[in-house]
């Protein structure tokens, strides 16, 4: 699925998946995403140490695979969106924004590249852009441009309505383990506490028509945040479903052979 097509199934309402790349580097793997499902992938700059020609080779592989490629960038800033962009991701996913101004400098970075300064500043506080040619062609530019706004902290989600109100988000996400920690009740994802939380932003979100993105590890996480009504499904990440697939199919052949199965070890990804 190109980011055209997402944005066309989301915006009607629909559901689309993919996962979090956070070990998988170079071209080696383009055979396995080719035959993945996923719609998009997010590849993390944000805990992951990647450089920008990594990000640049896993777009270009992600697209050959039908894959929409999304980066996470390390910090609500533009010029971070910038070299996302450059590098040939679809959209970016802002972690941990909290104020309007630095979502509204992002989203016009994703959606006005390459105007920069005084004329981005004009754009994102008067709407106002060097011509009806620059729009039309910048619009054009940005047709698959996709924005992801992470609200992860007790501060981004008391503002939540005030950004709201800012034009060109298409996601928003929600960091359980950023998010929970904020709360103080760090990866307790079964409290209440936080549950009404990620309610109060879905359902914020939904009434701007805006999907809400929940990075969830299993199955019956990602299935509670679907009831949830999460529509932007990021379940997992590469290693973790790497390391799910080894222990069943090693576990299986235990079992096959009457040898003992083994749970293995926790594998821990920071959300």
């Amino acid at each position: 699925m190109d980011a055209v097509q997402l944005k066309e199934t989301l915006s009607g309402g629909g559901h689309v998946f993919g996962c979090m790349i956070s070990s998988m580097q170079g071209i080696r793997f383009s055979g396995a995403l080719a035959g993945s499902t996923l719609d998009f992938a997010i590849i993390d700059t944000e805990h992951g140490s990647r450089d920008r020609v990594e990000n640049q080779l896993l777009c270009m592989v992600l697209r050959q695979a039908g894959i929409t490629p999304i980066i996470r960038v390390p910090i609500p800033k533009s010029e971070w969106v910038a070299m996302a962009l450059d590098a040939g991701a679809a959209g970016v996913l802002v972690p941990y924004c909290e104020t309007v101004e630095e979502v509204q400098a992002v989203v016009a970075t994703a959606k006005w590249h390459p105007l920069k300064g005084e004329y981005l500043t004009r754009a994102v506080t008067d709407g106002v852009l060097p011509s009806d040619k620059t729009k039309t062609y910048l619009e054009n530019r940005h047709r698959e441009s996709i924005v992801i706004i992470g609200i992860e902290s007790v501060p981004g989600h008391n503002n939540l309505d005030n950004i709201l109100e800012v034009e060109g988000i298409d996601g928003i996400f929600i960091g359980p383990n950023d998010m929970s920690t904020s709360l103080g009740i760090p990866d307790d994802y079964s409290n209440e506490k936080y549950t009404d939380v990620l309610k109060d932003i879905i359902a914020k979100s939904s009434a701007k028509d805006i999907p809400v993105m929940i990075h969830q590890q299993t199955i019956e996480t990602s299935a509670t945040a679907i009831k949830l009504g999460a529509r932007f499904i990021m379940h997992s990440s590469d290693s973790r479903l790497m390391q799910t697939a080894m222990q069943d199919h090693m576990n299986q052949l235990r079992e096959i052979a009457g040898a003992t199965t083994t749970e293995g070890g926790d594998h821990v990804d920071v959300a």
